[in-house]
């Protein structure tokens, strides 16, 4: 996801406080364990199970170990979040933001060290990587400006009486991450939390596990409260465990469906607050009036950014008729010339999928389409860069799809990969109908050059999320989140401190007590 790529891609590289690894053939990246954190330094699990072998997702080694958090260490950290949640509610909003405020310069000096650290663990290209980092250290700002403004609101009721209410935080909050946006969607999730007066413990994927507690020491820096944020890594398990424990207020995830219904149905055991980010199936509509150009690099950047593995990129591209020969021309011709390899080198623009068993299984939604009878514009086929100490990675060639319907496997289920889905229509009315027969409901765009059009479309499209003339746009200020399966609740914006706070009541009578009794 990105917040704004022309300005970002214009910013100045800030000198790294490590040393920074240029090309991942070197194979020099070291990653610092353990990778759990809580009471504000790293911690060495002792649950007694196997460790996890942590993959590099660009040559296939052995990047580090991971040790699984058991009950203990998850009481541990909670335990932690709640000695600091003491501490941190009683501060004032000013006194917080200046602590995020220096965690997000932290971040800004420390750009290009995260950026390649997250390339390592996660296979994209160093130019997206950086992007998150912006995003990442963007959402602190906005949010440390945001928590100087909390307030409650003042009624004035008859005979001098009156009443208030308060804004007040949670308590500890759990934060769980997908494994194609690691460190930012920990700042996503942390920095409303904190802002609100909220601590946090969080669990990345355990695919992606290394820069969460990169944010965790990042925080420790700028000043912030032993256990204000911890970070437990850990699969299935450990997840239950956070949202099973009872002195957790609330659980952020972002994920699979499936999976949200099981956090869902945890957390309701104890009536927690949850906000799940989940899957989509996105439509794009093109129409026939829309600059093909355009139209075109929006539905590569619906399509290919982080390898396809963002949850609302528009998959289901609908073109019109008129205009569906000039589009597929043009989007084969241009996704045939994305520059595929070591994700580290300024010159690619696509990196590795994240690890070998997502790779066959965004392969497979390519053959089962050509059995269903969709066609193979372009791609689709395992991918071996040219430096052997590449040849372990886990990379394809960006595919798109043409000749699908509405009824095929790769039209109604999330592939979570590199792969386009051309459908052609002809109707307004048709595409709307279309568009909207699904359960998810993350994200939708619209590229047309009639500003009516795009306005009466976009009110009909039920989607949380929506783009027009343009795609995966995602500034900290906008709220982000979807409709129907999608999830609930909203992550950036202003609505989200609502999901991150409560609201207390307070009546104060001027009066004498008039008693019925």
């Amino acid at each position: 996801m990105l917040h704004r790529l022309a300005t970002s891609l214009q910013r100045p590289a800030v000198p790294p406080f490590a040393a920074a690894v240029r090309c991942l053939s070197s194979g020099s990246v070291v990653i610092k364990v353990p990778l759990n954190f809580w009471a504000g330094k790293r911690r060495t699990s002792q649950e007694k199970c196997n460790k996890e072998n942590v993959y590099e997702p660009a040559t296939g080694r052995v990047l580090c170990p991971l040790e699984p958090c058991g009950a203990a260490e998850v009481n541990q950290a909670v335990e932690a979040a709640k000695s600091a949640f003491g501490h941190w509610s009683k501060m004032s909003g000013m006194e917080r933001a200046k602590i995020m405020i220096e965690a997000a310069h932290i971040i800004e000096r420390r750009r290009e060290e995260i950026a390649e650290i997250e390339v390592v663990n996660n296979g994209k290209s160093i130019t997206e990587a950086r992007l998150d980092v912006d995003s990442a250290r963007l959402c602190i700002e906005y949010y440390a400006a945001l928590a100087t403004t909390l307030a409650g609101q003042h009624v004035q009721l008859p005979g001098g009486s009156f009443a208030y209410t308060r804004r007040e935080p949670l308590g500890v909050c759990v934060g769980i991450g997908a494994w194609n946006y690691p460190f930012q969607i920990a700042a996503w999730k942390s920095a409303p939390a904190l802002a609100c007066g909220n601590s946090m413990v969080f669990k990345p994927s355990p695919v992606t596990p290394v820069t969460a507690v990169l944010l965790a020491e990042i925080y420790a820096m700028a000043g912030a409260p032993e256990g204000l944020y911890n970070v437990v890594q850990g699969g299935q398990e450990t997840g239950s465990l956070l949202c099973h424990h009872p002195d957790v207020a609330k659980v952020s995830f972002t994920g699979s469906v499936p999976t949200g219904k099981k956090i869902m149905e945890m957390a309701s055991k104890g009536v927690k607050h949850v906000t799940l980010e989940l899957g989509g199936k996105s439509p794009l509509l093109i129409f026939q009036d829309s600059d093909v150009e355009n139209a075109v690099k929006g539905a590569l950047m619906a399509n290919f950014l982080s390898q396809g593995q963002v949850c609302s990129n528009g998959t289901r591209v609908f073109v019109h008729k008129d205009i569906l020969p000039e589009f597929v021309e043009e989007v084969v011709k241009r996704t045939r010339a994305i520059e595929i390899g070591d994700p580290l080198l300024e010159s690619t623009r696509m990196g590795a999928l994240v690890s070998r068993s997502h790779l066959e299984r965004v392969l497979s939604f390519v053959d089962q389409a050509k059995k269903e009878g969709a066609t193979v514009l372009c791609g689709g086929e395992p991918f071996v860069p040219s430096d052997p100490k590449l040849r372990g990675g886990y990379y394809m060639t960006p595919c798109v799809l043409g000749n699908c319907t509405d009824e095929m496997t790769c039209v109604k289920e999330e592939i979570f990969g590199p792969v386009m889905s051309v459908l052609s229509f002809e109707s307004e009315e048709e595409v709307l109908l279309r568009a909207n027969d699904t359960d998810l409901g993350l994200a939708a765009g619209v590229f047309t050059s009639d500003v009516k059009r795009a306005h009466r479309v976009v009110e009909h499209l039920k989607a949380g999320s929506c783009f027009i003339n343009n795609y995966n746009i995602t500034p900290v200020e906008v709220p982000f989140g979807g409709f129907k399966m999608s999830g609930i609740g909203r992550e950036n914006g202003q609505v989200t401190i609502e999901h991150y706070s409560q609201l207390k009541s307070v009546y104060v009578e001027m009066g004498d007590v008039d008693s019925l009794f």
